[in-house]
């Protein structure tokens, strides 16, 4: 599972999620993954997309995740009253934004490209488009 391997403060506060995404071009493959709407993943899904992704294209041609949950999000325990402070750690998310390429595959035809990505976007909760480099 995705973590970082040390952060400066344990929590965060949960923020907003608004505007666009800066990572909005294909960079470095040849077809990418863009969401189309605000959502935190978490470390479980963008583990559950990546495998897709390298189990349809059989490990094949090159792909690049380009996201990273960095960001803690808690979870009070179940009758903790209300007044009883934030919660522990349960895991870490990625912000995504509208625009943003998560995943990227070079080296592989577009008819497969459309399969695997089209397979990691059912594992993921937002809208998403495949789109080539320019």
């Amino acid at each position: 599972m995705l973590q970082p391997s040390r952060t400066k403060y344990r929590k965060q506060f949960r923020g907003r999620m608004h505007g666009l995404s800066q990572g909005f071009m294909v960079e470095f493959g040849d077809f990418g993954l863009k969401a189309m709407e605000c959502s935190w993943l978490t470390a479980n899904q963008i583990e559950s997309a990546r495998r897709a992704i390298a189990h349809a294209t059989k490990r094949n041609g090159k792909m690049w995740c380009r996201v990273f949950p960095d960001k803690p999000f808690t979870e009070k325990g179940a009758g903790a009253p209300l007044g009883a402070g934030k919660g522990d750690v349960k895991g870490y998310v990625c912000v995504v934004k509208p625009g943003r390429v998560m995943f990227e595959i070079g080296g592989v035809t577009e008819a497969e490209a459309k399969i695997a990505l089209t397979l990691a976007s059912a594992k993921l909760p937002v809208v998403t488009k495949i789109v080539k480099r320019l």
